[in-house]
């Protein structure tokens, strides 16, 4: 189902047209209305009146989360604060928080695009869903309450967390869609098997997943666990929140679209800030073209995947990847950069392991020291007779197959990764769960000794 389907297949000659059109009113708006972009087209000697569009825009810097913090709260905003009709924020691990405001007309882009990708996900006018998301002042349960009513579905605003909670009732209403984080998903699969209830006591079929990277073996454990189709959505509240791409159901491994009607994207060399060649990797960078509270231009997303057109018969819009790490969030071990998601691509070739997994990176003197802790699949445990969620060093120690599993592990992170890491297995449980919310599989110690 197409939602938009001018717009969706608009071919790609019109499509560039628009945006063109759109960047130009953007500038000019935002140098009539926001000091800070003021100071920008000043530095980078850009003339609102003879600006040419896509052809002038990396003749910008990037706008990146710091100057968010450096305008808190509504520096950056570009109408009266009478004219906002929403306000959200993120929470930052270091600082102020981000805060990120709406006019009535964002909001109902907001909601049309959530109700684009909702569609494309498979959602249909007088389903049910389950709204996972947490609500308050996080875009997502908001954003995806709103266009889902948009498109016509029936929303159950449950929020995040309470798993007693949503298991009911998702026994009780039979939602057809749930959507929440990609971990807190994984949760609700297990929770199922855990208390035995069977699949037929609930009628889900779709889930729609976003707000913190995953793979395809996640994937895979969500759609076995709760049998459903997932697929991915991203957002990030900068920019708008969710719906800003959205995977199809039946194209599901391909790449998510951008709605460039209204995002238009960019990837470029995390070093230089130069532009990247069409499918490979890099930082992904937005500017919106239609928003008014709070446009923003080049945004720097810190995410590394890369854009491509996939040649699709549905759309024409361009693709991204999947996320595959963040360039804040690269971990630099004896010289090698690496991200913790390649941890995870492994992990997902290696039956008798579990998705749940953790990566810790220490300091020993002058020496960084990375371990992995992950998770023994629970079919192999039981095989064993090992209680499923008490795993030791000394049972490890006294079964060869875990021994060689543990081995084989870290030998593929060397050979893959080109890093030396301590391999932990662990039993079902023992690594930290989603409650709703993002889950960080990363601790990086090495700052706090």
């Amino acid at each position: 189902m197409l939602f938009q389907p001018d717009i969706e297949r608009l071919p790609l000659p019109q499509l560039r047209a628009l945006q063109n059109a759109r960047l130009k009113e953007q500038v000019a708006y935002l140098a009539a209305r926001v000091p800070f972009y003021q100071r920008r087209f000043a530095e980078a000697g850009i003339d609102p009146a003879t600006f040419r569009g896509l052809e002038d825009l990396t003749r910008l810097g990037f706008t990146r989360k710091a100057d968010f913090r450096d305008n808190y709260p509504f520096g950056l905003f570009a109408v009266p604060e009478a004219e906002v009709a929403r306000l959200h924020c993120s929470s930052g691990t270091t600082g102020k928080a981000t805060v990120v405001g709406y006019t009535a007309g964002d909001l109902a882009i907001f909601s049309e695009v959530v109700a684009r990708s909702l569609a494309a996900a498979g959602c249909r006018p007088g389903m049910k869903v389950q709204n996972a998301y947490g609500y308050g002042l996080f875009t997502g349960g908001l954003g995806l309450h709103y266009g889902a009513e948009r498109l016509g579905l029936t929303v159950i605003p449950v929020s995040g967390g309470s798993t007693d909670r949503q298991l009911q009732l998702l026994q009780d209403f039979r939602p057809e869609i749930i959507c929440a984080t990609p971990s807190y998903a994984q949760v609700l699969a297990e929770e199922l098997h855990r208390r035995g209830i069977a699949p037929e006591a609930i009628n889900l079929k779709l889930a729609v997943l976003g707000a913190e990277p995953w793979s395809e073996a996640i994937r895979t454990q969500v759609q076995d666990g709760l049998r459903v189709a997932a697929t991915n959505i991203y957002g990030l509240s900068e920019i708008l929140g969710p719906g800003i791409s959205q995977e199809d159901v039946d194209e599901r491994g391909t790449g998510s679209y951008i709605w460039e009607d209204h995002f238009y994207p960019e990837v470029v060399d995390k070093d230089t800030g130069e532009p990247v060649a069409e499918g490979e990797l890099g930082v992904l960078v937005f500017s919106t073209l239609t928003k008014k509270a709070l446009p923003i231009l080049r945004y720097w997303t810190g995410d590394i995947t890369n854009i491509y057109y996939h040649h699709s018969v549905k759309r024409t819009h361009v693709k991204m990847g999947p996320i595959r790490g963040r360039a804040d969030d690269m971990l630099i071990i004896r010289g090698v950069n690496f991200f913790p998601t390649q941890v995870e691509d492994i992990i997902s070739g290696l039956a008798h392991l579990s998705p749940h997994y953790q990566v810790v990176a220490t300091r020993r003197g002058s020496l960084d020291e990375v371990e992995v802790n992950v998770e023994v699949a629970e079919p192999l445990l039981r095989e064993l007779g090992l209680a499923t969620t008490a795993l030791t060093a000394a049972h490890v120690a006294e079964h060869d197959c875990l021994r060689q599993l543990q081995g084989q592990f870290a030998k593929k992170i060397k050979d893959n990764i080109g890093l030396s890491m301590r391999v932990n297995l662990l039993g079902c449980g023992q690594l930290p769960r989603s409650e709703g919310g993002k889950l960080n599989r990363v601790r990086d110690l090495r700052e706090l000794k």
